[in-house]
């Protein structure tokens, strides 16, 4: 099976392997932390767990985007006839991924920890966080 043709890097079957491929391993990934809860619980082993979960969420995600992106690649592909078309809404997609998965946390997690900073030194009250005026 050739990785080129006149649609763009890749053939119908090589992008159909991967992104089911890439569906299998986001799966796998993303359900793993559930046996390591299930198996550790009780052995006095939280560090350990919350370490491999979160490697295995990080991969479960970016796998997860890769086979959405992937997916919606062969759609497209096919749908328009503009493999280009494809490629950029693919590409949009991931972005978009990237934005709401890592750069928005982030933001959010700079603005709460500079308002709680703020709040210790006096400066004014955290944001979402303080209480209604009664």
């Amino acid at each position: 099976m050739a990785c080129s043709d006149d649609r763009g890097p890749c053939t119908e079957g090589v992008c159909c392997v991967a992104t089911v491929v890439l569906g299998a391993v986001a799966t796998g990934a993303l359900i793993a932390p559930v046996a390591f809860h299930r198996f550790l619980t009780g052995h006095g082993m939280k560090p350990e767990l919350v370490h491999v979960a979160s490697r295995l969420i990080a991969v479960g995600l970016i796998t997860l985007a890769l086979t959405i992106a992937a997916a919606l690649l062969l759609l497209l592909r096919t749908a328009t006839g503009n493999p280009a078309a494809a490629w950029g809404l693919s590409a949009a997609c991931l972005i978009w991924f990237a934005t709401s998965w890592l750069v928005l946390p982030q933001v959010v997690l700079r603005r709460t920890a500079a308002a709680r900073r703020a709040a210790v030194s006096g400066l004014g009250a955290p944001r979402g966080g303080g209480r209604p005026p009664q």
